[in-house]
This record gives C-alpha cells, structure tokens and sequence, in this order.
C-alpha cells in the first residue's frame, strides 16, 4: 500500500503534522451544541496552538466575511443549517489551512452566503491553498474548480480540466452535467 503525504508530512508517520495543515468541512458539521460560536472558534484556536491575539483576530475577520457577528452570543443549537454550514467553514479557515477539504459546501447556503463562500474557496485556491471539493452540484464544479475528478460507483472514471474533459468526451462548449450525464448513461 501507498503512503498519504500531507505537504511532506506522512500522515501516518506524522499525524499531528499532517492535521496541522488540514482544513475540513464534512457535509454534516459536528459542533459542541452548547458553545457560542466566539467559544468554538476559542476552542478550535486551541487545538490548533494558535496564538490568543492572532485567533481572536482571524475570528473576527472570518465572522465578518461570514455575516457571523450577531450570531456570536447565541449557542450553536440554535442556530440555523446555513449559519451552522458558515460557521464550519470559519472555524476550518481559522488556522489558514494549506489544504482545505470540503464535502457539499452550498449546503443550507442562501444565494447570498453561497456567493461569499464560493469567493473565498476561488480566492484561497488562487492565493496557494490545495482545495478539494466534493459536490453533487455539478454547476458549482463548473465554477470553481480548476481540475474535475467524475467518480461513478466509486471509481474515478475522468480527470481534467473542463477543456479536457469537453474534448475527451466530444463535448466542446457544453456543460459539465451534459458531460458527466453522457459518461454515466
């Protein structure tokens, strides 16, 4: 069996290492219900050893660019599916992960929210951060996605950039969905 690296880091070998870089937002998040968001996010700062002042700072900003504010003060299981889904992602950006995994990211996102969260996935993957996106939404892959993987019955059956994939598959200026539906059929 091969080995996972992390950005040189054997995840087995080095897993803490490995975690350090690692951002992830599963498609169900799993907060402690009883927190604040502002003590989530304390907690998550911790357990990435993150410095009090740098932490503090980056919640705001990530509340800020989140539309997170007024709900600081309310505990985590009261809060809505879309602002739940805002706060994982904040709380996965906290550390400013250089690879960033996120499963169904629009889910429970008003349009609004979907647009500031598609802006900074496109924006940190253009500053450098590994994204790794999975979708059912093939429009949202479309957009944001610099390389396709098209997994069918868990087998990956084509990678590539949208051009490669159109050209692959004879499919030259149609949409990944006519694309994927023609490999799947």
């Amino acid at each position: 069996a091969g080995r996972v690296r992390l950005c040189g880091h054997d995840i087995q070998q080095e897993p803490l290492l490995a975690k350090a870089l690692l951002g992830y937002v599963p498609d169900v998040a799993v907060f402690y219900e009883k927190l604040m968001p502002v003590e989530f996010m304390e907690f998550i700062a911790d357990l990435f050893e993150m410095d009090r002042d740098h932490a503090a700072a980056q919640t705001n900003a990530l509340f800020t660019k989140f539309a997170l504010h007024e709900h600081t003060r309310q505990r985590i299981e009261n809060l809505s599916h879309g602002t739940r889904q805002r706060l994982a992602i904040a709380s996965a950006l906290l550390h400013d992960p250089k690879v960033f995994v996120i499963d169904e990211p629009m889910v429970g996102l008003d349009p609004i929210h979907a647009r500031t969260v598609k802006r900074e996935i496109k924006e940190r993957s253009q500053r450098g951060t590994t994204v790794l996106m999975s979708t059912h939404l093939l429009n949202i892959a479309e957009e944001l996605a610099d390389r396709i993987g098209i997994i069918h019955h868990g087998k990956l059956i084509a990678l590539g950039t949208l051009t490669e994939l159109r050209a692959q598959h004879e499919q030259r200026g149609q949409r990944l969905e006519d694309i994927f539906l023609s490999m799947v059929e």
